[in-house]
């Protein structure tokens, strides 16, 4: 009998996880690729310039 009462308490949990995690939005998806890509450019412009002009000084 307890058995049959976890499982049931297991199912309902699952159920209420799945209920909560809405989708995302498909401009918050866009926004942030954008956003991470950005990072991306300006990291390998800095090195870029670390290396195209601060390295031959050293």
């Amino acid at each position: 009998m307890r058995d049959s009462l976890n499982h049931e308490e297991t199912e309902q949990t699952e159920q209420e996880r799945l209920d909560v995690q809405a989708p995302k939005d498909l401009s918050i998806v866009a926004s942030d690729a954008i956003k991470y890509t950005a990072y991306i450019m300006l990291l390998f412009g800095f090195l870029y310039f670390l290396i195209a002009y601060l390295g031959p000084m050293l």
